[in-house]
């Protein structure tokens, strides 16, 4: 397929790089965001035939494109895209998967390790002039050393986290859906069960209704008073006013989040907890790492109008690549 004169549109905010890369083969039509489509004169709504997206592409927008037939979207989950609307249109969805893993997987490693051992706190302690005025920093009351870890969802990026827990000799199990084949970690068949045998959970799952909540009161409890919760997947996967609970209340030690349920809102209730450590959703936020996330998406595109073939296209519309 030729991409002469092809239109793609962009609803809201985008990485620069995705739309440098796409005004080299591609017509570009910018709104502010997905409900500002109504704006669009017919004639530019049947024109458009890809789109590259970073957030919401709901059904009424894949509706008012009578034409489209594929869709970028910036990220490793796509929840904000209206999969199975797309699917019954035979839109392919695509989204940027394995580029963002190492980046994501190191990320964990540093919020686990500040979460336990409190550097954040300890910078801010010297940087205060606290250490010369008041002598040491107290010490942590946590380690990793020891720790039995948990990973919730053992895919692209809970491999690599896990992998990158094996050198410091902690014991690693996990759950998903179904248990792997190809890793000697531990497997439970329950979240609430894989709770129970450890004292350090990381989730890294994606945003799905069997997920929404999945980290509720029940899970907290059975993770412990020693108990380290880390999220660096989706802020819907926790409860979160079940888990500001938790942290209050000594249900468990201590909290390390990448992500939250309203983001960027996070609530002042869990700001003033000294027992967590909270980073404002950067797991994948270095320059090479976006850059090559913006890449894929381009590539995507391109791939798509010149061979009919997505490169990453995923598994809801992976037919109709």
């Amino acid at each position: 397929m030729s991409s002469e004169r092809i239109t793609i549109l962009i609803p809201g905010r985008i990485h620069p790089r995705v739309r440098a890369r796409l005004t080299e083969r591609f017509d570009l039509v910018e709104i502010d965001s997905a409900d500002a489509v109504v704006a669009l004169t017919e004639e530019t709504r049947s024109g458009v035939r890809g789109a590259a997206v970073s957030g919401r592409f709901p059904a009424s927008l894949i509706e008012a494109l009578p034409h489209l037939q594929v869709i970028g979207s910036f990220g490793v989950g796509y929840d904000g895209v209206d999969v199975k609307a797309a699917a019954a249109r035979g839109i392919v969805v695509t989204n940027t998967p394995d580029v963002l893993n190492d980046e994501v997987a190191d990320t964990t490693i540093a919020l686990l390790l500040n979460t336990l051992r409190q550097f954040p706190a300890a910078e801010s302690y010297l940087r205060a002039g606290r250490w010369a005025a008041e002598g040491p920093f107290p010490l942590s009351p946590m380690s990793l050393k020891g720790r039995r870890i948990g990973i919730h969802g053992l895919g692209r990026i809970g491999l690599e986290i896990a992998e990158r827990l094996v050198p410091f000799k902690v014991d690693i199990s996990y759950h998903t859906r179904s248990p792997r084949s190809d890793v000697s970690f531990a497997y439970h068949d329950s979240l609430l069960g894989l709770a129970r045998a450890v004292d350090t959970l990381i989730s890294i799952v994606p945003a799905t209704p069997q997920t929404k909540g999945s980290i509720n009161a029940e899970v907290l409890e059975a993770l412990g008073p020693d108990g380290v919760l880390i999220n660096v997947g989706r802020g819907s996967t926790i409860d979160q006013p079940a888990l500001i609970r938790a942290l209050q209340d000594g249900t468990i030690a201590a909290a390390g989040l990448d992500v939250y349920a309203d983001e960027p809102q996070v609530p002042d209730d869990l700001i003033a907890l000294k027992n967590v450590s909270l980073l404002p959703h950067v797991a994948s936020a270095s320059v090479p790492t976006r850059n090559a996330m913006a890449d894929l998406v381009a590539n995507n595109l391109i791939a798509w109008f010149d061979s009919g073939k997505a490169l990453t296209p995923v598994p809801e519309t992976s037919a109709s690549s």
